[in-house]
């Protein structure tokens, strides 16, 4: 039993962090259309190793993985992947700028194309600098009501600009090890 435990274990901690990978749909429910605003859809969404991109588009569309200076060019014609089939799905397998653009002449120019930066899963947010907390007062002189120390202030966390979520990945370390746990309590029990 204890063999079987150890194995289960063993897989869920390989396992978690890939069932908390995002799903990225791009333009979100709009898709991957001419009208889309992507550079601001992109700037409201943190993408990780492991998460995909989801495109979904019409059959005068397509997606091409491009170079950075075919992005800033609209040059479609240097595709290191091209995709045709409506709904593509693109796994982020590791971190850095990727870039991607329609291969349909004139959509690249009119905005269809779009920037992501994959940040590397292990890699927690920048946490801030926590405040030092105020040394509590003493009373000068002794009085009849009973005294009660002053309670250090609590400081909030500031999340870094670009980050989403107070704690970015960290939140998905905590709930991997959650799930993990009550697994392994379920087990020996």
């Amino acid at each position: 039993m204890a063999v079987s435990a150890v194995a289960i274990l063993l897989f869920l901690l390989v396992a978690s962090p890939v069932a908390f990978a995002a799903n990225h749909v791009v333009g979100g429910s709009g898709g991957w259309t001419q009208s889309g605003d992507y550079t601001t859809w992109a700037a409201a969404e943190t993408f990780t190793v492991g998460d995909t991109l989801v495109f979904n588009y019409g059959g005068s569309h397509g997606v091409d993985v491009i170079s950075k200076d075919d992005y800033e060019n609209c040059n479609t014609g240097n595709a290191i992947e091209s995709y045709s089939d409506g709904a593509t799905t693109i796994k982020l397998s590791k971190s850095g700028p990727m870039y991607f653009s329609c291969p349909t002449f004139g959509h690249c120019q009119s905005g269809m194309k779009l920037s992501v930066n994959v940040q590397d899963s292990s890699t927690p947010s920048t946490p801030s600098t926590p405040s030092t907390p105020s040394t509590p007062s003493t009373p000068s002189t002794p009085s009849d009501s009973p005294a009660t120390p002053n309670t250090p202030a609590k400081s909030t966390p500031t999340t870094p600009n670009g980050a989403t979520g107070v704690f970015g990945s960290m939140n998905k370390f905590v709930i991997g090890v959650s799930v993990v746990l009550g697994a392994l309590f379920v087990f020996m029990c």
